[in-house]
């Protein structure tokens, strides 16, 4: 009589329990389970770096530097007030505000000191309205920046090199020249230092420095000129697209700029790195995964006798593949369900753990003058669980094959000769 079907689960279920007699055959097992989890959660901790530390850098960048740029065709725009205006009549235009930008050389007063970093003035109240700037300013304030006070915001690590802090005066020299009895020199300024800040980007807050449009312009002399004009947009994503339009529907004479432009290799490299990393540690999660060839081949060799008694009921090759295949895919299961779990909850406590580690051995893990940032964020993204765990799945499936056929593959007669 012919096995009715249907059981595959139950026996398939019941050999995973097979530890109460077989403890080794239960530690291999839990030792594959293991394997796969710990793979499936590096991948998902790696995978939310990578997007934490995207998403950081972007988020950080657009504080300081602009989502799309309308720049003088000679490093100068007169009529910027024109273009400005009509910016701000497009959907989707936030804000738009004029700024005037140089490199300088900033020196404190009475140090030998010297160092150069980027110089921008910037209209405070426009500013304040874009958003961004006032929101990573740490001591003082934006407004604190007057016209013709020849005040200066500093960024942290510009003022920790020059020794500067609030209350200092600064020696700003740019690259124009006034001629005098003595020869040409470079024309410079004193500035107080009247706050500082920090963006949490080294490469901002190492080269930047702001002052008041009006103080730049005379610094320059600018006259009523100004470099361009910065648009803050309601989607920074679309900044290509509006920038371009606007530029045309003014008639153009514009150089145009967006941050995607400006830094599209580095993001293309994050992306690429991630793709990459994505690649290389599935490898790893595939070893882990055919770990469970080794664990089923050693349950067929121990249930050959089961399998021919199956056989001799009526079970077919295929109901056998099916009881091995179930007992595969829980192992699988377990593993990548854990996996996600663990590195889910790291990721999300992956920043607590660093400052931890860092406080334990004194190891600062991440140089700000290397990495842009001294933190590592992680930021868990539906997507990429969801592909880990296909993945994973897959490779568990697949890795359950061989063993499953090979059970089918038992003979009733070869089996039982020896019982």
């Amino acid at each position: 009589m012919a096995a009715r079907g249907g059981y595959e689960w139950l026996i398939g279920t019941r050999y995973l329990r097979s530890g109460q007699k077989r403890g080794f055959l239960s530690f291999i097992t839990l030792i594959s389970v293991v394997g796969l989890m710990l793979g499936v959660a590096v991948l998902v901790v790696v995978m939310s770096v990578m997007n934490g530390f995207e998403h950081e850098l972007r988020t950080r960048m657009l504080h300081v530097t602009s989502h799309a740029r309308l720049m003088g065709l000679e490093s100068r725009m007169p009529d910027w007030q024109r273009a400005r205006d009509f910016a701000l009549e497009k959907p989707g235009v936030l804000a738009a505000s004029p700024y005037i930008e140089s490199r300088a050389m900033f020196t404190r007063a009475g140090s030998q000191i010297i160092a150069g970093a980027e110089l921008r003035g910037v209209d405070p109240e426009q500013e304040l309205r874009a958003g961004g700037l006032g929101d990573v300013v740490i001591e003082g304030r934006l407004a604190d920046l007057e016209e013709r006070g020849y005040r200066i915001i500093l960024g942290r690590e510009l003022a920790k090199e020059l020794g500067a802090a609030v209350g200092d005066r600064v020696v700003v020299a740019v690259p124009e020249v006034d001629v005098t009895p003595a020869g040409a020199e470079p024309r410079r300024r004193s500035f107080e230092v009247v706050g500082l800040f920090a963006s949490g980007m080294y490469e901002y807050d190492r080269g930047l420095a702001l002052v008041h449009m009006g103080d730049a312009a005379r610094l320059l002399r600018f006259g009523d000129a100004v470099s361009g004009v910065r648009l803050t947009l309601q989607d920074p994503l679309a900044a290509p697209t509006v920038v371009r339009q606007v530029a045309e529907d003014l008639g153009g004479g514009f150089y145009i700029s967006n941050w995607t432009l400006e830094h599209q290799n580095f993001f293309r490299s994050i992306q690429m790195t991630k793709s990459l990393l994505f690649v290389i540690l599935s490898m790893i999660v595939a070893i882990a995964a055919f770990n469970i060839v080794a664990t089923l081949v050693m349950v067929v060799k121990d249930k050959e006798s089961d399998i021919a008694i199956l056989r001799t009921f009526g079970a077919g090759p295929g109901n056998i593949l099916r009881v091995f295949g179930v007992q595969g895919a829980w192992i699988g299961i377990a593993g990548v369900a854990g996996g996600l779990l663990l590195g889910i909850v790291l990721s999300l406590n992956l920043e607590s753990l660093v400052h931890l580690l860092e406080r334990i051995t004194g190891t600062t893990f991440l140089d700000a003058k290397v990495y842009l940032m001294s933190d590592l964020p992680a930021r868990v993204m539906i997507g990429d669980v969801v592909q880990v765990a296909l993945v994973a799945l897959a490779l568990c499936l697949l890795a359950t094959i061989y063993p499953a056929w090979r059970a089918s593959r038992v003979l009733p007669a070869q089996a039982l000769r020896h019982d």
